[in-house]
């Protein structure tokens, strides 16, 4: 039989705070949401596509920014020796950031959004996700065999 230890300093890293995690999760699905909304746009020229699109950037501007200052809070408040959520805030800031840019290019004239929009979202979307993996992700350290 082998002898099992705990190790404290390889503990598995916690989740992060329940509305922390509703603001990020919250806002990957929004940003979806306007990446399918732009495909749609480019696909058929309906113009009530580029407005959904708009709306949707707006929500998850909201969430967004919500998660990134909560993101920011904490690392200010000593969650900086976790490379991960450091990693989670600088993909958060980049896609907010791309996020904004990409709410000014859909405020243009309809036709004027393609293709920038449909890129940035794409970017957005890949930056905001990547964002939440890091942050959701857990790793399963701490006993040893």
């Amino acid at each position: 039989m082998t002898d099992t230890t705990f190790d404290p300093h390889a503990m598995a890293r916690r989740p992060p705070p329940p509305f922390r995690a509703l603001l990020l999760a919250g806002s990957v699905p929004l940003f979806l949401g306007v990446l399918m909304s732009d495909i749609a746009y480019a696909n058929t020229d309906q113009v009530q596509w580029k407005n959904f699109a708009s709306w949707l950037n707006a929500g998850a501007l909201v969430f967004g920014g919500l998660a990134l200052l909560w993101s920011v809070i904490a690392l200010i408040g000593g969650d900086r020796k976790r490379r991960s959520s450091v990693l989670s805030c600088v993909l958060l800031l980049a896609g907010w950031v791309l996020g904004f840019v990409n709410s000014l290019v859909h405020a243009k004239d309809a036709g004027a959004t393609l293709p920038e929009g449909l890129v940035l979202a794409v970017l957005v979307f890949a930056l905001i996700a990547a964002a939440g993996f890091f942050e959701f992700r857990t790793d399963v350290r701490g006993v040893r065999a």
